[in-house]
């Protein structure tokens, strides 16, 4: 289940998956919808694909998946990336960069795995249509990924992004970008002491990724929120990590 750091409106559905899991035949996987407000929403999938199942994946991933650990540039200095990477995308698609590196695309038909996944990802979230992907392995507790929004160009004002989890579980964290706009609205009416109080905080939400789950940002998300994977030294095994996007 997914841990929260702050109150959110949230609404949950409830979907059958895994039948011979169950003890009464049929499991119970609750889908839950988390509004970040402004236009921005998270939807949490504790056990998107069954345990077992998900397992198959992660060791078809970790050894047949063409990882490299590349080197980037972050606030103008060079360093090598702080876990492995690998990205598929269908032919004819612009190219991907960012902080300064463009990944080699490969085939879907590469990795069959990847396409029944992909197929998966689709019957879940009705209405989309991805056709690249970047996975992501982190080897232990010291792989992370940094504050970031993925806000490409490539991927439009308001994309989806779909993110499915697989091996030892991972703290993700999302906090609000800080803008005077969103400052101003938040304090308005306010006394002055409360005013700078707010300005200060900056709103922040947890969620543990779980094996086989799956964990989607939806609508303004990119513009108006970061998103990390921090350093945990208590992560010892290793996770991998598949994003789904539509590049336009």
């Amino acid at each position: 289940m997914a841990k929260v750091t702050s109150h959110l409106k949230l609404r949950s559905e409830e979907n059958r998956r895994d039948p011979e899991e169950a003890p009464d035949g049929g499991s119970r996987t609750t889908t839950t919808t988390f509004d970040l407000g402004n236009g921005s929403e998270v939807v949490y999938v504790g056990r998107f694909l069954g345990y077992e199942e998900s397992w198959n994946y992660f060791e078809y991933l970790n050894k047949h998946i063409p990882w490299t650990r590349p080197s980037i540039r972050v606030f103008g200095r060079s360093s090598v990336q702080p876990r492995d990477t690998c990205y598929v995308a269908n032919e004819g698609l612009p190219d991907l960069v960012y902080s300064g590196y463009q990944p080699q695309a490969y085939s879907w038909d590469e990795f069959p795995p990847l396409k029944d996944i992909l197929d998966a990802v689709h019957k879940a979230l009705p209405g989309s249509s991805f056709n690249s992907l970047l996975l992501n392995r982190y080897k232990g507790g010291s792989d992370y990924v940094s504050w970031h929004a993925d806000d490409e160009k490539v991927y439009g004002p308001t994309p989806e992004i779909a993110s499915v989890s697989f091996g030892c579980e991972r703290e993700f964290l999302l906090k609000r970008k800080p803008t005077k706009n969103f400052e101003a609205k938040r304090s308005e009416g306010e006394p002055p002491s409360k005013r700078s109080k707010q300005n200060i905080v900056t709103e922040q939400h947890s969620f543990t990724l779980k094996h086989g789950s799956l964990l989607v940002m939806r609508g303004y998300s990119q513009r108006d929120w970061l998103h990390s994977v921090p350093k945990r030294a208590k992560a010892e095994s290793t996770r991998i990590n598949l994003t789904f996007r539509l590049i336009l």
